[in-house]
């Protein structure tokens, strides 16, 4: 009896595991502010157009188009203010070395590529009972009456995917121009939420360290961008603020010199009244008198 010897077939895209799956009709107006995170992200533009950073690069998607972001990529998402867009966007975990080809891709998906995004959809509405358009989920919860093999379907649909683009990549494949309109609106949001951030947290002691994660940016990145919007450094920017608001309250009388350099989250009053000179000329009693005296 011949020995027959069984050939393991290779996996060269092999997809683990799925974290999320959305369908989102959005406004026309629609801005997500940004995230990373450490799994692959995907999103096509089903209908109308966007505009998306991917790290420090603006880029302006048309309907049809799909880009992808690698593990801890920061990215955002603007609908235009003209044309509402549907999105599929579509998160998961894959190592497969063969992923690097996504790296900085943005391409035209073929009619195949579509019908095979449209399956996934069906079978994923099929297969989880929450809605695709939540973009809250943080987990997809299962029906209990899923059709036989939805999942597997998913995944299969999903890696037949990621091959035929590998496979078939379009010739109009190439990341598209940065547009530096979008990149300049993009920074002026991050920058005026990490102001309002700032705002909200005058009394605490914010470190550099915290404002970078809160803003999802590294430290090089973010000292760029915020001192090409304002003009000053993010800690610098941050003790302007509560000197501000020290004026603020020595004007109104509210409180004595002590009470405001604690309520400011200042470690000492030395140390407050130290860095309102340094700012303003005047140490807080000095501020004072000249206030009373105008």
């Amino acid at each position: 009896m011949p020995a027959y010897i069984p050939t393991v077939l290779r996996r060269e895209i092999a997809v683990d595991s799925l974290v999320t799956l959305h369908y989102f009709e959005h406004a026309k107006d629609y801005v997500f502010e940004g995230e990373k995170h450490d799994f692959w992200e995907l999103v096509y533009v089903d209908k109308g157009r966007l505009e998306v950073i991917a790290e420090d690069q603006g880029y302006e998607l048309d309907q049809g188009q799909i880009i992808f972001h690698k593990p801890n990529e920061f990215h955002n998402l603007y609908a235009n203010g003209t044309i509402a867009p549907n999105l599929v966007i579509l998160t998961f975990v894959c190592h497969s070395p063969a992923m690097a080809f996504f790296e900085n891709k943005i391409t035209y998906v073929t009619a195949r590529q579509r019908e095979l995004l449209a399956r996934i959809i069906e079978e994923g509405r099929q297969a989880f009972s929450g809605p695709l358009g939540d973009p809250y989920t943080l987990q997809m919860p299962r029906t209990d009456n899923a059709p036989f093999g939805s999942e597997q379907l998913i995944n299969l649909y999903l890696e037949t995917l990621l091959i035929d683009m590998i496979r078939n990549e379009s010739p109009l494949s190439e990341r598209p121009k940065p547009s530096s309109s979008i990149k300049t609106r993009s920074d002026n949001d991050l920058v005026n939420r990490i102001i309002h951030y700032m705002e909200e947290h005058l009394c605490d002691s914010l470190s550099f360290s915290a404002i970078c994660r809160y803003s999802a940016q590294s430290a090089t990145n973010l000292k760029t961008i915020f001192k090409s919007v304002t003009g000053l450094g993010v800690m610098e920017y941050y003790r302007k603020l509560k000197i501000d608001q020290a004026k603020i309250l020595l004007r109104e009388s509210n409180g004595n010199i002590t009470q405001i350099a604690d309520r400011l989250g200042y470690t000492s009053v030395q140390y407050f009244s130290r860095h309102f000179k340094q700012a303003t000329g005047m140490t807080p009693r000095e501020y004072t008198l000249s206030v009373q005296a105008n």
